[in-house]
């Protein structure tokens, strides 16, 4: 008795230390999960996260009496149904995921197993003498004999996901030696700093959170603008919309300040501005074209008032 209190105790205490230390958790599924298995996930998780497991009454009970000094603890409880565990960790969230989910093995189909994914038996020759011919037969499964074996003539869904595999197909799929399920941890849930949520979110990426964002701004703004109730997205919609009005004004009455004028003479003479553009390109090129001209040979008249290289008062 003395024993099992004590190691209740430890594993209270290592609950809590791992809680305090580690701020994302991962809830896993270990159904099918040996004990091989779930060795080498956590030789892969070594030194980025920490496996936990433990009964489910011992975890329930460790966590309420955790809740009094951290209540988010009680978004855990909800979660610790079934053949579960914990997966601590304070790094990248995708990157520990993408190492839970990537330790998975072939398993062959057992009778009465839920199938996690649909079978389907691909067409082509099995190498079974024809007397197993009835096999095929009972399952619906089309076939022909060729060079003396059965040969399936089409791919055959067998079995459907969500439906227990029954006892002849476990049997046609092990004689034709197909594993045809894969065996692993499945998380349930992801815990990080007091939220718990789907692990599916974790493929959405920055561009769809900044565009989701950019999207709740603009219609707060635009909420903000037609009710005429100020927001900090909608401020600088007002700034500009005002001043739109304030150039209006000025454009239609004498009020000024400074850089209205050339605004003003625009309006007024459009003319004016609208061949200054032509006339400065003629003029650029213009200027491009002068140096291309030949120099012009000086007159006998400029040769004689030459200085000959000496100054008035050398």
């Amino acid at each position: 008795m003395g024993a099992k209190t004590g190691n209740k105790a430890a594993y209270f205490d290592k609950l809590k230390a791992l809680l305090d230390v580690y701020k994302s958790i991962f809830i896993v599924s270990v159904d099918n999960v040996s004990s091989q298995q779930m060795h080498e996930i956590r030789h892969s998780l070594r030194g980025e996260a920490v496996v936990l497991m433990g009964k489910n009454t011992m975890v329930r009970r460790a966590l309420k009496g955790f809740i009094g000094e951290e209540p988010e603890y009680e978004r855990l409880l909800a979660h610790v149904k079934g053949n579960i565990g914990f997966i601590f960790t304070n790094n990248d969230l995708k990157d520990i995921r993408s190492k839970i989910l990537g330790n998975r093995v072939a398993a062959p189909a057992k009778a009465g197993a839920i199938a996690p994914d649909d079978v389907f038996i691909p067409a082509g020759n099995t190498g079974m003498e024809p007397g197993k011919t009835s096999f095929f037969q009972a399952l619906g499964v089309p076939t022909k004999i060729a060079r003396g074996t059965i040969e399936i003539t089409s791919d055959l869904k067998l079995v459907q996901a969500g439906t227990k595999v029954g006892a002849s197909e476990a049997t046609l799929l092990n004689m034709l030696n197909i594993s045809p399920f894969t065996y692993g941890m499945a998380i349930t849930q992801v815990y990080d700093q007091g939220q718990t949520f789907d692990v599916s979110i974790l493929d959405i990426d920055e561009a769809q959170l900044l565009k989701a964002f950019s999207s709740a701004i603009g219609t707060i703004a635009a909420v903000s603008l037609a009710v005429n109730f100020p927001t900090l997205p909608s401020v600088i919609h007002s700034v500009v919309n005002s001043y739109k009005k304030l150039l209006s004004i000025a454009v239609e009455t004498e009020v000024e300040w400074e850089g209205i004028e050339e605004l003003k003479d625009r309006i007024q003479n459009p003319d004016k501005y609208a061949g200054a553009a032509p006339a400065a390109a003629a003029g650029g090129a213009a200027a491009a074209e002068a140096p291309k001209e030949e120099a012009k040979p000086e007159s006998d008249e400029e040769s004689e008032d030459d200085d000959m290289g000496f100054g008035l008062f050398d």
